[in-house]
């Protein structure tokens, strides 16, 4: 069990880890920009720390200050909780290269998610199944248009990297092709700084269903019921609702078998806990 958490983040998300450490008698560093110094999450920590000036860059995403924080304030752990830093990778890395814990997925993990290259042939691997689509990153026009044909259209163009609905392109015919691979590759350059794009089938009228899995270093795991995120705008989620009508209508058997574990893979069965909230972005 941790003693002193630090929490490098701000606002509502801060708040919410401060609650759940004090329910477990953690005490816990606040860290804020100089634009932050009144707000609640700062009150409500048994300790803060400035950490910069007002924009982002200068504070919450400067590793070395919130490393140094954690340091000065003798923490045994680092909270990210999500945005900013928490899908950072090196970050995680840094955090146990200096003997603090990082709470969240490890640096590997993170490293294997964020190329959906290597997420889908770690899909493969554990037998799940996924749309057709080339086997890595698609380089120029030529091999777009083949492995595009090879498919067969509609197909979905999209960045090897970052997320939110940015870098993807549907293509139906070969002029669309060609102008989505270029407009990906320049938007994904700019978002991520890697210009990368691999190309799958587009599935049209889909249900984006997903189940969120937490697990810990013993190979405990859990998964939390499912959510249906299929309200989308321009390829981002709107409304997430739990449980998914969908599944609780249609296709109960589904969130059973898709909620248990493989005989094959280490940890506890995956055991299932229901909400019936819905979560708004």
């Amino acid at each position: 069990m941790f003693e002193k958490v630090l929490i490098a983040n701000r606002g509502e998300i801060a708040v919410r880890i401060i609650r759940a450490c004090k329910e477990l008698n953690i005490r816990t560093v606040a860290v804020y920009s100089e634009s932050d110094a009144n707000s609640m999450h700062v009150q409500m920590a048994d300790e803060a720390i400035c950490i910069g000036k007002g924009p982002s860059k200068e504070s919450y995403l400067r590793i070395d200050r919130l490393i140094s924080a954690a340091e000065i304030a003798d923490v045994d752990a680092i909270h990210p909780g999500y945005g900013f830093l928490s899908e950072n990778a090196h970050f995680a890395d840094v955090c146990e290269s200096c003997n603090i814990r990082f709470i969240g997925p490890s640096s590997r993990a993170m490293n294997a998610m964020e190329d959906k290259q290597v997420s889908r042939a770690l899909a493969k691997k554990a037998g799940v199944a996924t749309p057709p689509g080339s086997e890595g990153m698609v380089e120029n026009e030529q091999e777009a248009l083949t492995t595009a044909k090879k498919i067969g259209y509609p197909v979905m163009i999209k960045a090897i990297a970052g997320g939110g609905g940015r870098g993807m392109r549907v293509a139906h015919n070969d002029i669309s092709m060609i102008k989505g691979f270029h407009t990906c590759r320049s938007e994904a350059e700019k978002a991520f700084g890697n210009a990368g794009v691999y190309i799958e089938k587009f599935i049209e009228n889909p249900h984006h269903i997903e189940f969120q899995i937490l697990g810990d270093s013993r190979g405990n795991i859990i998964h939390l019921g499912e959510r249906d995120c299929s309200i989308q705008r321009r390829n981002q989620k709107i409304l997430e609702e739990t449980p998914s009508p969908l599944i609780e209508h249609k296709f109960k058997d589904l969130r059973k078998k898709m909620g248990i574990r493989h005989p094959d893979r280490r940890g506890s069965a995956l055991h299932q806990r229901r909400h019936g909230r819905v979560h708004r972005r």
